[in-house]
């Protein structure tokens, strides 16, 4: 065997860890990585698997109730810098809600930033009952639309729509509130409700609602959008993101009889990865039916987020309500899935038109 010098085994040596930190380097700065999984990942709970009567492969959404989710501290703790993304942006004026959606989710980093390429994804609007969406019990048909084509712009392999209507069948309420003629411009599909497609599903955070009938097509999407209108509630005060995943569920009678703490037990295993508020028409009294043209305020306002909770909490302005007459929103907070302390947030207004 050949005997190196001191100085030329320092030499290699030296040689050999610089290859190891390029490689490092290369590897962190690799374009293959995918920033979507950790947006879902940083806004989603501790809990246990699914226990569903048909065992199925594992998908991101169920993947996503399986991770640590950030209290009102943490959220604090990981305040933005001035250079980084909103965790919330609003977007209003104009007369144009496409250009509302996607002014407010290019501030909160694009839809890219939370579809993959080749994504299954779900729109979960409210489409409650068959009435034109100007009776304002139902989510602008434009608002779904455009989600649905910035869903294949950013590469989505499928977008699916759809709601569990509590005031018809769901293929009629599509076509009457005017979602289904749109979404299907989109070249997205509008999904039928089929009672069968409903999952026993454990819910390990719940305090109250231990486990609830979960539409199986939510719990296998890659990526889940949630798409509320802005009204008012007779019973839990307001209808907006936490409270529209009521319409994956099929036993909500029962929900109704702990209703604000089951809307929150709900949220800890149903976990949209983007929330936009529809606040085009925000119904302010007769809800969550409406019906009359005085009920309505236009706003002309879209919220997004990717925190269902900040956006909720954010929403309230639109009703001059605070904090404490919704208490979803704090029992929501309190299991870990959003935060109600906008102070602590990077929050963009975008004035349009």
């Amino acid at each position: 065997m050949k005997t190196i010098s001191r100085r030329e085994l320092l030499r290699r040596t030296a040689m050999g860890l610089g290859a190891i930190t390029l490689g490092e380097l290369l590897a962190a700065c690799s374009p293959s990585r995918n920033i979507a999984p950790t947006v879902a990942a940083r806004n989603t709970p501790t809990s246990a698997p699914l226990a569903t009567a048909t065992p199925a492969p594992t998908t991101a959404l169920q993947q996503a109730a399986t991770t640590a989710a950030p209290t009102a501290t943490t959220a604090a703790q990981a305040a933005p810098t001035a250079y980084s993304i909103a965790n919330l942006a609003v977007a209003r004026g104009g007369d144009d809600p496409e250009i509302l959606v996607r002014k407010a989710i290019a501030a909160i980093g694009g839809m890219e930033h939370f579809v993959p390429k080749g994504a299954n994804v779900v729109v979960k609007p409210n489409m409650c009952i068959p009435a034109k969406f100007t009776q304002g019990a139902t989510t602008n048909p434009i608002v779904v639309a455009t989600l649905v084509k910035m869903a294949f712009e950013a590469g989505a392999k499928s977008v699916k729509v759809l709601d569990f209507p509590f005031g018809g069948p769901s293929i009629e309420v599509y076509e009457v509130c005017g979602i289904g003629q749109k979404v299907k411009e989109a070249g997205g599909e509008m999904e039928p409700i089929a009672t069968f497609k409903f999952v026993k599903t454990i819910i390990p955070k719940a305090v109250s609602l231990k486990h609830a009938d979960i539409y199986q097509t939510i719990l296998n999407a890659d990526v889940l959008i949630n798409a509320p209108v802005a009204k008012n509630h007779s019973e839990a005060m307001f209808t907006l993101g936490l409270k529209n995943m009521m319409g994956v569920v099929s036993d909500r009678p029962y929900m109704h009889v702990f209703l604000n703490q089951a809307i929150a037990d709900l949220n800890t295993i149903v976990r949209p990865h983007l929330t936009v508020i529809d606040a085009v028409r925000v119904m302010l009294n007769g809800g969550p039916r409406g019906g009359r043209e005085d009920y309505l305020k236009k706003m002309d306002t879209i919220v997004a987020s990717p925190d269902i909770v900040a956006a909720d909490t954010y929403a309230l302005r639109f009703f001059n309500a605070d904090l404490s007459s919704v208490a979803y929103l704090t029992m929501a907070e309190q299991l870990g899935v959003g935060s109600t302390d906008l102070k602590n947030m990077k929050i963009e207004e975008i004035a349009v038109g």
